[in-house]
């Protein structure tokens, strides 16, 4: 006896989908269904081309978001990968990771849909690499530390050398310095205001070591994560904030209450990362 919903598709058909929707993962179900009705003049719905490619192992999913890397870009990840892949726990346990983001009212809603097999979103064919240049929004740093965390500074106007190195070294990467000894490391990126000649006067006099993170790697510090995090913490507000002065109250509460032991999770898969990413050396990582 014949259960379950009578297909609208043949063998064949089938095949013609999955292999359409495999060469442009980016095909709406309408865009599917138009194609399939061209080429054999069968016509069904959205939710039974949904239904159909889920039968025969294709979702349509949110892609992977990740900033393209050149061959110098994967030649300096696995040369960074591998000075750091056998640090253990306890040396990152005093590394700072810190970083500048910029976060908007308008959010990015990314309604771009793909088709792919469970299991395969990391794939390089899963992925849709971007620039990571957004819109107009407020600007913020953080650093956070195994066990700790710097206030969120919000940064009105632009974050010159001069306001980095009063504002960010002085008034928390150097309390940190004094309460973590010479083991303390700081960890920021290499935009142009971190490499003034008064920011490394300053990190000199200060007896601050600095780590390097690299460019087109947001993968290989957990701060990433954690400004993704506050992101959706801030979008998951009921209800939402609607003006500048609510939302910016928005990111310092989600900042100081963001669980700690979520942080440290993070900032303890750097051995993790930097094994994957020379697995992986010419890919993007999962993180």
């Amino acid at each position: 006896m014949h259960h379950g919903r009578p297909r609208f598709t043949t063998p064949n058909e089938d095949r013609y989908l999955a292999v359409t929707a495999k060469r442009n993962r980016r095909s709406t179900a309408s865009d599917l269904s138009r194609q399939l009705s061209s080429a054999t003049g069968t016509t069904i719905s959205r939710q039974t081309m949904y239904r159909n490619l889920e039968q025969i192992g294709l979702y349509a999913r949110r892609p992977v978001r990740c900033i393209p890397l050149t061959a110098n870009h994967c030649r300096l990840r696995l040369a960074w990968s591998r000075e750091y892949a056998l640090s253990t726990p306890q040396q990152w346990a005093y590394v700072m990771f810190s970083d500048v983001s910029r976060f908007s009212l308008q959010s990015d809603s990314r309604r771009t849909f793909i088709w792919r097999v469970l299991g395969t979103r990391y794939h390089q064919e899963n992925i849709i690499e971007r620039h990571r240049y957004g819109s107009a929004g407020v600007l913020v740093w953080g650093g956070i530390i195994l066990c700790s965390r710097t206030d969120l500074h919000v940064q009105i106007g632009t974050m010159t050398s001069q306001i980095y190195r009063v504002i960010i070294l002085e008034q928390h990467a150097r309390l940190f310095r004094g309460a973590m000894g010479a083991q303390f490391v700081f960890m920021d990126d290499k935009a142009r205001p971190h490499r003034a000649n008064i920011v490394r006067e300053c990190l000199q006099s200060e007896d601050i070591t600095r780590m390097d993170w690299l460019a087109f790697s947001p993968d290989l510090t957990p701060v990433e994560r954690v400004w993704d995090m506050l992101g959706r913490r801030v979008a998951a507000r009921q209800p939402p904030p609607t003006c500048l002065p609510e939302f910016l109250s928005a990111l310092l509460f989600e900042w100081r209450n963001n669980p700690q032991d979520q942080i440290d999770n993070l900032i303890l898969s750097m051995p993790r990362r930097c094994m994957d990413c020379i697995a992986l050396s010419e890919r993007h990582t999962m993180y």
